[in-house]
């Protein structure tokens, strides 16, 4: 990421300032925009089991840890496979994300949208955790049960505080500068 290929672009999908090629799936981003005032920062990424969960149509579970983070958090979009390039398709990503932090594109990628770059980053590797843990254990055969909802509740409010995000972020942040010096 360099300041040359930086833009700045309008709810449209319109270009208003930098140079660099608009990416096609801006509607992903503008039309959760649009919707969601709470939301800050949108990521859209292709992490390979989250795609694999998606494609059963199954729902993440409180198998873990990042699985409580997720547990009954989690929109899917069904439309379609193809890339979203319009602003209708885009509005249809919104509908399925919801009041949601995360919304799983069926066989094609996930969106998680949100209100800091911290809580994108960290959330986005979590849900890729708790997807392959949950394909990891429903491969394995039955499930032993979830703990009790009350358990996954106050586990799932302990780790989605807005200083638990910027925590982990910062731990990974040393652990990239490390491996740099």
């Amino acid at each position: 990421l360099t300041p040359e290929n930086i833009l700045t672009i309008d709810l449209e999908g319109n270009v208003v300032s930098g140079k660099a090629r608009r990416h096609s799936e801006v509607y992903i981003h503008s039309e959760i925009f649009k919707v969601r005032s709470d939301v800050h920062c949108v990521l859209h990424t292709h992490p390979p089991y989250s795609i694999a969960l998606s494609a059963t149509g199954r729902p993440i579970r409180a198998y873990s840890q990042p699985g409580a983070l997720f547990f009954e958090a989690v929109g899917l979009y069904t439309d379609t496979l193809n890339l979203i390039r319009t602003h209708e398709m885009g509005a249809g990503v919104a509908k399925a994300l919801g009041p949601h932090p995360a919304v799983l594109l069926k066989n094609h990628g996930v969106v998680i949208s949100v209100a800091s770059i911290e809580e994108v980053v960290i959330r986005t590797i979590m849900l890729e955790n708790a997807a392959m843990i949950q394909m990891v254990i429903e491969a394995a055969g039955d499930a032993a049960p979830e703990f009790p909802r009350a358990d996954i509740d106050k586990l799932k409010h302990d780790i989605s505080r807005a200083e638990q995000f910027v925590i982990n972020f910062d731990y990974l942040v040393r652990r990239v500068k490390r491996r740099e010096t």
